[in-house]
């Protein structure tokens, strides 16, 4: 019998400590404490519709994580608060996509691609709008424009954020330094915007 076999029948299988499991918190909810080789110290994050989740170093108890969960008790009900309202913006946008009056959204859009490109000196070829999954707009090498019929449903500066940076593709067809400064003068903080249309899924 090799040696590891004689191993296994002398002690048995060895089980893996568990890589995560879920606490229940009161006034938080289920935690997930989840074991992370990228983790290099105790780090909480909360998403939404995901909740609360703590991340745990190689090294460090599940005891430990819980302790630690305990000391930012207050900043973790902040943050769940705020997750609730994003929580609750997108359902309410999803219940909205399913109720969008199709004709009247593309006119929406189109008006507004016209009216934002009037007033600031673009131009382009033919517009399309998609019901896409998976993005919000393109524009191609001929400066055709296609739109995703959903950005009737963002915040108006959302959606004005798009169709600047397909506009702005006119003229730059790639995402260089140059490309973002540029977007920056029709829009603000443009990688801010984008931060916040990722909350937004498609």
């Amino acid at each position: 019998m090799p040696r590891d076999k004689k191993i296994f029948k002398l002690f048995g299988e060895v089980q893996a400590p568990p890589r995560s499991r879920f606490v229940e918190i009161d006034g938080v909810g289920p935690v997930l404490l989840q074991r992370s080789s990228r983790a290099r110290r105790l780090n909480i994050s909360i998403k939404p519709f995901y909740g609360v989740r703590v991340a745990i170093p190689s090294g460090v108890s599940f005891e430990r994580a819980i302790e630690f969960m305990y000391e930012k008790i207050d900043w973790i009900k902040r943050h769940q608060k705020g997750m609730e309202r994003v929580e609750e913006e997108q359902l309410a946008w999803r219940d909205a996509l399913s109720e969008i009056d199709l004709q009247r959204a593309a006119k929406t859009i189109v008006n507004r691609l016209a009216e934002l490109a009037g007033i600031h000196g673009f131009s382009y070829n033919r517009v399309t709008i998609r019901n896409q999954k998976t993005r919000w707009g393109s524009c191609s090498s001929r400066n055709n424009l296609n739109l995703n019929i959903k950005l009737s449903t963002l915040p108006r500066e959302l959606m004005d954020y798009v169709i600047m940076h397909e506009l702005v593709h006119t003229k730059i067809k790639n995402h260089s330094p140059k490309f973002w400064r540029e977007l920056d003068k029709y829009v603000g903080n443009a990688k801010e915007l984008r931060k916040q249309l990722n909350s937004f899924k498609i």
